[in-house]
C-alpha cells in the first residue's frame, strides 16, 4: 500500500484523483492557505491547510517602504492563488509564485541584470540562495541558521518595523558618510595652503603652528560631532502599536 503526503503537483504525478476534496481545497487556497494532501493506494483521503499569520504591522511596514520609492515583490514557494491571497493582504501588487529556492535567486538575478539593485528579505533554508545571491539580503533573526549566515544583515527583532528602520539608518549613515568627506577635503584643502604660507606673500598672513596643530583638531571633532547626530534617528512605529522597533543596519521578500 502507498502512502503519499506532498501537494498537489505530487499527486498529480501519481495519478491521484482530487476530485473529492478539490472543491474545498480551492476555497482553502483561495483564502490564503498552503495545502499538504494525504493519498492513500491512489485515493485522497483528505487534506491539511496550513495558513500563515499576517503580522499586525505587515501592511503598515509595506506602505512605510513604498512610501520611500521601493518597489517590492514577494517571492513565495506557495500555491499562487495562497500566495496572493496573503500578498494581497499585505499590499502588494508583484508576486512569483510556486517556485523552487533556485528560482528564488534566479528572480534576484534577474532583477540585477535589469540593473535593479535588491534587498531580499528571508527568514527559511529556502531563502539562503536568494539572500546570497541578492544586493542586500535581509535575515530574521527568529528565522534559520542558514539564512541568517547566508544574509548581510540580521533583524534582531521579529517585528518588520526594524525593515524601515534598517533603510533610515542606512540612507541617513550614507548621507553622514558624504557630508563628512566634502567637509574634511574642503577644510583640509583651504586650511593647507595658508599653513604652507601662501598668504604671506601677498598679505602678510602665517599660520601660529599651536593654531595649525588645534585646526587639524577642530576637523577631527567636526566629523565626529557630525557622526553622532546618528543617534539621534527616531525608531519606525507602525500605527497603533506601543513596541519600538530596533534597527540593526543597513525589497523583494520571500515567504
Amino acid at each position: 500500500m502507498t502512502v503519499l503526503v506532498g501537494n498537489e503537483p505530487l499527486l498529480r504525478d501519481a495519478a491521484v484523483v482530487l476530485d473529492e476534496v478539490r472543491t474545498r481545497a480551492h476555497e482553502l487556497i483561495a483564502a490564503g492557505h498552503s495545502l499538504t494532501y494525504l493519498a492513500v493506494a491512489g485515493r485522497c483521503w483528505g487534506a491539511i491547510a496550513i495558513a500563515d499569520a499576517l503580522k499586525p504591522e505587515a501592511a503598515s511596514v509595506i506602505a512605510a517602504l513604498r512610501a520611500r520609492g521601493l518597489r517590492l515583490a514577494m517571492v513565495s514557494g506557495d500555491a499562487p492563488a495562497a500566495a496572493r491571497a496573503v500578498a494581497a493582504l499585505a499590499g502588494i501588487d508583484d508576486v512569483l509564485a510556486g517556485v523552487l529556492p533556485g528560482a528564488k535567486a534566479q528572480a534576484v538575478r534577474e532583477r540585477q541584470a535589469a540593473g535593479a539593485r535588491v534587498a531580499f528579505v528571508g527568514d527559511g533554508i529556502n531563502d539562503a540562495p536568494a539572500l546570497a545571491q541578492a544586493d542586500v539580503g535581509i535575515a530574521v533573526a527568529s528565522g534559520t541558521q542558514i539564512a541568517i549566515e547566508a544574509a548581510d544583515v540580521t533583524l534582531t527583532r521579529g517585528d518588520l518595523g526594524s525593515l524601515v528602520d534598517a533603510f533610515e539608518v542606512a540612507g541617513r549613515t550614507m548621507g553622514v558618510i558624504r557630508a563628512n568627506l566634502f567637509w574634511a577635503f574642503f577644510y583640509n584643502a583651504a586650511l593647507i595652503p595658508v599653513a604652507a604660507g601662501a598668504l604671506y606673500p601677498i598679505w602678510g598672513v602665517r599660520l601660529n603652528p599651536m593654531l595649525a596643530g588645534v585646526a587639524m583638531g577642530l576637523s577631527s571633532v567636526f566629523v565626529l560631532a557630525n557622526s553622532l547626530r546618528l543617534r539621534r534617528i527616531p525608531s519606525w512605529v507602525a500605527p497603533g502599536r506601543k513596541v519600538l522597533a530596533a534597527a540593526t543596519g543597513s525589497i523583494v521578500s520571500g515567504r
